[in-house]
């Protein structure tokens, strides 16, 4: 163990100034940054929105897709994978694992986004406001799918280390 703080300490030497800078401003961006990057790109416009719209029409519509069609999509063919012998349980998982894993799939922004851009004309005013409440629901079901997800992760995964890690 002495051994290895060694080589940590000779290696936190070497580091260049610019690879210390990048070490320090990679939370800031991944965590700040690109996500609002993403939001910016998204092109929601949020201040003309009332934010009870998320509640009906195609916005609930969109939350539903992703946050319920996704996840009973994703779990329901993995279970069916299982149950055939088609794909082994990863191991040391069970179903609320997998589960979790399946409510990450709602998290489909960008793609969602594109298909929304796609399927409605922004040059005509009220496929506009459609394609408006489509982005929204999307940034809603995504941030929900994700959440939940994370919790479902908090509460089910295991505490501590894993059971193979002392293995590799």
């Amino acid at each position: 163990m002495n051994w290895l703080k060694e080589v940590e300490s000779a290696s936190d030497k070497v580091i260049s100034p610019l690879q210390d800078l990048e070490d320090s401003l990679h939370p800031i961006v991944n965590y700040f940054i690109l996500p609002l990057f993403a939001f910016a790109n998204a092109g929601i416009y949020l201040l003309d929105m009332d934010p009870t719209s998320i509640f009906h029409g195609i916005s609930l519509a969109v939350i539903a897709g992703l946050v319920l069609g996704k996840f009973l999509g994703i779990l329901s063919f993995s279970w069916l994978a299982v149950k055939l012998k088609w794909a082994p349980m990863p191991a040391h998982s069970n179903w609320h694992m997998m589960a979790s894993m399946a409510m990450l799939g709602g998290i489909g922004f960008t793609v969602s986004i594109f298909i929304a851009t796609l399927s409605f004309d922004a040059s005509v005013p009220e496929e506009l406001y459609l394609l408006n409440h489509a982005k929204l629901g999307i940034v809603t079901g995504s941030v929900l799918s994700g959440v939940i997800a994370f919790l479902w992760l908090h509460f089910t995964l295991p505490k501590g280390e894993a059971p193979d890690a002392a293995e590799d």
